[in-house]
């Protein structure tokens, strides 16, 4: 490079060529009646902006109505499942099945489950 060469008439553009070249294409663009082409491409990319924000929110709401935490009924290992769902508890490995937000045993029908109770025993004397 010349050093001689005044500094004046030195531009940087970097960065600005893109802008004015895609700038340049979409004036091109609609100068020629081809508008449709340019909204239709910006339509698209308004969509590729939205729709994962609004998917982001969907899938929160989503889970947030459909993933429960329950204790396992036969180990009391706390457990996340979702909603209408069978699943096996990982630490005892009972079927189980998540009904109206709760963990149910999983078993065949005429099953009958029955709970112990501990009943303290006192001694008769004669």
């Amino acid at each position: 490079m010349n050093q001689n060469s005044p500094k004046i008439f030195q531009f940087n553009l970097s960065g600005v060529g893109n802008w004015l070249t895609i700038l340049l294409i979409v004036w091109l663009l609609a100068t020629f009646g081809l508008g449709w082409l340019v909204n239709s491409l910006l339509f698209l990319m308004g969509l590729a902006l939205i729709v994962p924000v609004i998917a982001y929110f969907g899938l929160r709401w989503w889970l947030s109505r459909n993933l429960i935490e329950d204790p396992c009924p036969v180990c009391q290992y706390e457990i996340t499942a979702l909603n209408q769902t069978q699943l096996q508890c990982p630490s005892c490995g009972e079927p189980l099945q998540v009904q109206q937000g709760h963990l149910e045993r999983l078993t065949p029908p005429g099953t009958i489950d029955v709970k112990a109770v501990e009943v303290s025993a006192r001694q008769l004397e004669d």
